[in-house]
């Protein structure tokens, strides 16, 4: 990929301006799609970008919630040891039982040291690297609704609103399919071909 291509188009219709921790945000989602399914479909990775930069309030860096999950059921404290599992990350990973669950997927994975448990240190889930491993095996994979994007971007089609339902029903599907659009048209462009010999 051409990475200035790239910058230089998601700068000028989704940023503006872009700062480093954006720029380092971006590569960190994009290296661990190189990493984790090197071979995935670049609608993914657009998707994945498009979510970020919604969850996470464009700074494109793993976040936590907002007021923490305030008035909302998995906002109060739960589990063994009694911590809040409102939204963090790339994805905003919410409630208990997703925190083992990505727990257990990253150990399977190697992704995590067997030591380290995002259900007794919630702030895992903010890690850059963790962050975005959550993000790539979850929504490839489905683990956040049973959804997951093979389901919707297919060979022959792509369905970027209904997509939403990867993460969170269709709460701001319209929007978020925008900003999928403009990642998708800046990965392409970016796209480098190879020399014809």
């Amino acid at each position: 990929m051409n990475e200035k291509i790239f910058f230089d188009k998601v700068r000028a219709t989704l940023f503006h301006a872009l700062s480093a921790n954006q720029v380092a945000g971006m590569k960190s989602i994009l290296d661990a799609w190189d990493k984790l399914d090197p071979k995935s479909d670049h609608r993914f990775k657009a998707y994945a970008l498009a979510t970020a930069y919604h969850e996470t309030a464009q700074t494109m860096q793993p976040i936590e919630e907002y007021g923490h999950g305030r008035g909302r059921a998995y906002g109060a404290p739960a589990g063994r040891w009694h911590l809040v599992y409102d939204g963090r990350g790339d994805v905003q990973l919410t409630w208990l039982a997703n925190y083992q669950k990505a727990t257990d997927k990253l150990h399977a994975a190697k992704l995590l040291d067997p030591a380290l448990d995002l259900v007794k240190d919630p702030s895992l889930a903010l890690r850059p690297d963790v962050a975005a491993a959550v993000m790539v095996l979850g929504m490839r994979d489905g683990w956040f609704t049973g959804k997951r994007l093979g389901e919707f971007f297919t060979a022959s089609e792509s369905y970027p609103v209904q997509a939403r339902r990867i993460i969170n029903g269709l709460d701001c599907a319209a929007k978020i399919a925008g900003y999928f659009t403009s990642f998708d048209a800046a990965l392409r462009a970016a796209e480098v071909t190879p020399a014809v010999v």
